[in-house]
């Protein structure tokens, strides 16, 4: 069960910065999302049937202390100064000396200082968008283990698809947590499968001209097909079942754990290697039915670590915490607290 797996998890510092090593500095007045500039004379790698190579393992835990909404004081600002940078680095630096050889495994904690304020780079102040009047009417309609206030379980149906340990959906799937972090990246002639450690699931992408999916076929993941521009893969996915949401409590920095989305998401990724060990990823999120802005785009580099252990997500339908939920919920009720006298 999510919420249990959870308490295995760490507290996410808000150092954020990035890595000082892969990246030129970028000025601060910059607002813009920078992706990272290839070494001189790059070229990247080609498979044996000649399409850019994306294989390996690119975990996200450097992305741990970015937020994906930025945090209000950056304003329209993308990047941290060289001062905020220097500061977050030196955080960075000693978490992780204390967390060798301590009970936290230093993998599940940043493993760079990042520049980055948020993981949303449109809207300009990289917050999360408004929602519509059918956005909202949509979210007072959710249900989750992870819903403030909600205390009332009786059925699956109370549950959001992550209690349930079905799905954590897309965008959310491509975007950090504090645990369970490795995305593998595999190719074969006219197909590319990305591996999702959290919640152990696979994307199989055709890039070999497959027709989409009639319409009225909905996923929990939508239905995705690929195509190469230039040396970037390009994945478009649609025929979402809307069932899921647009972020998580788990997501660091998430504005609220419950943003509904709708079978009219379409969500379009762009994944480009800029140097051998960097990937630069973006991904524009459209649902005008939910969101007032329309749509918002994350971006971020995803560096290789083929040591990178990816472990068994033993989260399945057969757990008891759904169980016990409804258990506990049916309990209170019909066992309801005596108020205390004044």
């Amino acid at each position: 069960m999510i919420k249990i797996l959870a308490l295995g998890g760490i507290s996410i510092g808000m150092a954020l910065a990035q890595n000082a090593g892969a990246q030129t500095a970028i000025p601060a007045a910059s607002q813009g999302y920078q992706p990272t500039a290839s070494p001189k004379g790059f070229t990247p790698p080609k498979t044996p049937w000649g399409e850019p190579d994306l294989q390996g393992i690119w975990p996200l835990n450097h992305l741990i202390a970015v937020p994906l909404e930025r945090p209000k004081q950056y304003g329209n600002r993308l990047y941290l100064t060289d001062e905020e940078f220097a500061k977050a680095q030196g955080g960075i630096e000693t978490r992780n000396k204390r967390l060798n050889g301590g009970p936290i495994p230093a993998a599940d904690s940043p493993d760079r200082a990042m520049r980055q304020t948020s993981l949303i780079v449109d809207p300009p102040d990289g917050r999360f968008p408004a929602l519509t009047d059918n956005g909202k009417k949509l979210q007072a309609e959710m249900k989750s283990s992870y819903r403030p206030g909600q205390t009332v379980f009786d059925e699956v149906a109370d549950f959001a698809a992550w209690d349930r340990c079905i799905t954590r959906g897309l965008p959310v799937s491509m975007e950090p947590r504090n645990y369970n972090n490795g995305i593998r990246i595999m190719q074969s002639p006219g197909y590319v499968v990305i591996v999702l450690e959290m919640a152990h699931e696979a994307r199989v992408i055709p890039t070999n001209g497959m027709p989409p999916l009639d319409s009225q076929i909905k996923e929990w993941l939508g239905e995705s097909r690929g195509h190469w521009e230039g040396n970037t893969l390009v994945v478009e996915t649609t025929n979402f079942n809307g069932l899921v949401g647009h972020t998580s409590a788990g997501v660091p920095g998430s504005p609220g754990p419950l943003q509904p989305e709708t079978t009219n998401q379409k969500i379009v990724e762009r994944f480009t290697r800029v140097a051998p060990d960097t990937i630069e990823f973006k991904m524009t999120i459209t649902d005008p039915s939910v969101l007032a802005t329309g749509s918002y785009t994350i971006a971020y580099p995803m560096y290789l670590d083929n040591k990178y252990e990816m472990y068994e997500y033993a989260c399945h339908e057969g757990n008891t915490a759904v169980r016990n939920y409804i258990e506990t919920s049916r309990f209170e009720r019909l066992h309801p607290k005596e108020k205390k006298q004044p």
